[in-house]
C-alpha cells in the first residue's frame, strides 16, 4: 500500500468517525428531547384530566355515549384516555380504546395509590408503541391513564437516522476526494523524491538535479539529499584523483625497483661501490614506497572523526611533539607558546604538527638555525630554514601529491600537508603556507577556539 493510499484511508476514516460520533449524539439527543416532550405532554394532559369538577363531566359524556368508541385508523396518531377503577375495571374517556391492558402497578396504583403520583411505561399493542402515564387519583378514586402513539415520534427518528446516514456517506464520499487530493499534493515532491532516489540506486548516477520547494520537512528533505548527492559526487571524485594520483607516484618508485632488480641480476658484475649505490639506492626506493603506501591507507582509512572532542592545550601538545622530533633528528626545536585550551582531537592534531616538523626536518637536514614551533591562540606555526616557498606553490602545497618545485629531487609522498589540511578542515580551521623572511618557509594550521567550562582539564596527547 502507498503512502498516497494510507493517506487517503486515514482521512476518510477520520471523516467517518467524526461523522458518526456528531450522527449519534444527535440521534441521541434528539430522542431523549422528543421523549421529554412526550412525557410533559402526557403529564399535562393527567393534570387537566384530574382535576376537580373536569373528570365527572368526562365520564358522564361517556357514559352517554354508551362507551362506543370507534377503533382506532390505520395509520392514524393515536392519543387516549381512561380511568381505572380501583377494582381494574377501565372506562374510556378520550380517544379510541387501543386495548392498552392493565398491569398489576397500574392496578396497585388505582387501589392504594397516592394521589399524583405517576408511573410512565412503555407498552406495545399490536404494531404500535404507546407511551403510557398512569396518575393515582388518591381517596380510591383510582387512577386516569393516558397513553400517545410513538409512530410519529419514530418516524421522525427514522427519518433522522436515514439523514445522517447519507450524511455521513457524503462525508466518506467528500473525505475521500479531499483526502486524494491533499494526499496528492503532499506526495507529489515525496515521489520526486523517491523516483530521483531509485535512479541514483539503479545508474549510479549522482548529478541529478532535486527539484527544490517550500520551507516544510519535504523542502528541507530535498535540499539535504541535494547536499548529500552533491558531497557524495564530490567524495568520488576526490577518490578518483586519490587513486589515480597514487598510482602515477607509484610507478616511479616501483620503475626504479624494477630497474635495481634488474641490475642486481648482474650483482657480481659490479664493483663494491656500485653494489652499495645500489643497495642503497634499493633501500630508499623501498622507504619511499613503504612511506607512500603508509600515507595512502591512513588517507584511506581515516577514523579522525571516531576520536571524540576534549579539551587539549596546544602547547603542551607542541612541547610533547617537539622533544619527540628533537631525540629523533639531533636538532634544535623552540617552542614560542602561551597555554591556549582548544576543542580538538588530540591524536589527529598531533598528526598534523608532526608531518610539518617532519617536512620542516627533511628541507633543512643540515641547518643550524632551530626550528620553530609557535602556538598562539588557536593557531600552530611550524618556521624552518629550508629552501624557502615560491608564492606559486603557496595554494597548492596542499593539494595530495603535489610536490613544489624544491621539492621534487627529495623523497616524500607529497601527502603530509595535505593531511594537516583535513585535519585543520575537520576541527573547522584553515591551512597557511608562505615564505619566512630570511629564508625558510612558515606553513601552520589553525583550529577553532571555543571556551570550556572551568573545569575541564587538558589532555594532551601522549607520545
Amino acid at each position: 500500500m502507498t503512502l498516497r493510499q494510507k493517506l487517503v484511508i486515514a482521512f476518510a476514516t477520520v471523516a467517518v468517525v467524526v461523522a458518526a460520533l456528531v450522527g449519534t449524539f444527535t440521534y441521541g439527543l434528539t430522542a431523549h428531547n422528543l421523549r421529554i416532550e412526550v412525557d410533559r405532554s402526557l403529564a399535562t394532559a393527567a393534570t387537566t384530566l384530574s382535576a376537580p369538577g373536569a373528570l365527572p363531566l368526562v365520564t358522564a359524556a361517556a357514559a352517554a355515549a354508551d362507551q362506543q368508541v370507534a377503533p382506532p385508523t390505520p395509520g392514524a396518531f393515536i392519543q387516549t384516555a381512561r380511568v381505572i377503577a380501583p377494582d381494574g375495571s377501565v372506562s374510556q374517556l378520550l380517544g379510541v380504546d387501543v386495548g392498552l391492558p392493565v398491569s398489576a402497578a397500574d392496578q396497585s396504583l388505582a387501589s392504594s395509590g397516592t394521589a399524583g403520583t405517576r408511573l410512565y411505561e412503555d407498552v406495545t399493542v399490536g404494531d404500535r408503541s404507546f407511551r403510557v402515564l398512569t396518575q393515582s387519583l388518591g381517596n380510591d378514586g383510582g387512577a386516569i391513564q393516558v397513553a400517545r402513539d410513538l409512530s410519529e415520534t419514530s418516524r421522525v427518528l427514522g427519518t433522522l437516522a436515514l439523514t445522517i446516514a447519507v450524511v455521513g456517506l457524503l462525508v466518506l464520499l467528500v473525505a475521500a476526494l479531499a483526502g486524494a487530493l491533499v494526499a496528492r499534493q503532499i506526495t507529489r515532491r515525496l515521489t520526486g523524491l523517491t523516483e530521483v532516489a531509485e535512479r541514483v540506486s539503479s545508474t549510479g548516477h549522482l548529478d541529478v538535479e532535486i527539484p527544490a520547494g517550500g520551507r516544510d520537512e519535504v523542502g528541507r528533505l530535498s535540499t539535504s539529499l541535494q547536499a548529500m548527492l552533491a558531497e557524495l559526487a564530490r567524495s568520488r571524485d576526490d577518490q578518483h584523483r586519490l587513486l589515480q594520483n597514487a598510482g602515477h607516484e607509484l610507478r616511479t618508485p616501483l620503475t626504479s625497483l624494477r630497474t635495481n632488480v634488474s641490475v642486481m641480476r648482474r650483482f657480481d658484475e659490479l664493483t663494491p661501490t656500485s653494489q652499495r649505490r645500489l643497495l642503497d639506492d634499493v633501500e630508499g626506493e623501498t622507504r619511499e614506497l613503504t612511506n607512500l603506501v603508509n600515507e595512502l591507507v591512513e588517507l584511506a582509512t581515516d577514523r579522525r572523526d571516531a576520536e571524540p572532542l576534549e579539551p587539549v592545550d596546544l602547547a603542551a601538545l607542541a612541547e610533547l611533539t617537539a622533544d619527540r622530533y628533537r631525540r629523533r633528528s639531533d636538532r634544535t626545536i623552540t617552542v614560542d607558546a602561551e597555554p591556549s585550551v582548544v576543542p580538538a582531537r588530540p591524536h589527529a592534531v598531533e598528526r598534523a604538527l608532526s608531518n610539518l616538523l617532519d617536512n620542516a626536518v627533511k628541507f633543512d637536514p643540515d641547518g643550524s638555525d632551530p626550528i620553530e614551533v609557535r602556538v598562539h591562540g588557536s593557531t600552530v606555526e611550524v618556521l624552518d630554514r629550508g629552501p624557502g616557498l615560491d608564492p606559486a606553490d603557496a595554494d597548492r602545497i596542499f593539494d595530495r601529491f603535489y610536490r613544489a618545485s624544491t621539492a621534487r629531487s627529495m623523497s616524500g609522498s607529497g601527502l603530509g600537508l595535505s593531511i594537516v589540511q583535513e585535519v585543520a578542515a575537520d576541527h573547522g580551521g584553515t591551512v597557511s603556507a608562505a615564505a619566512r623572511p630570511g629564508g625558510g618557509a612558515v606553513i601552520g594550521f589553525t583550529v577553532a577556539a571555543a571556551d570550556f567550562l572551568p573545569e575541564s582539564k587538558p589532555q594532551p596527547a601522549s607520545g
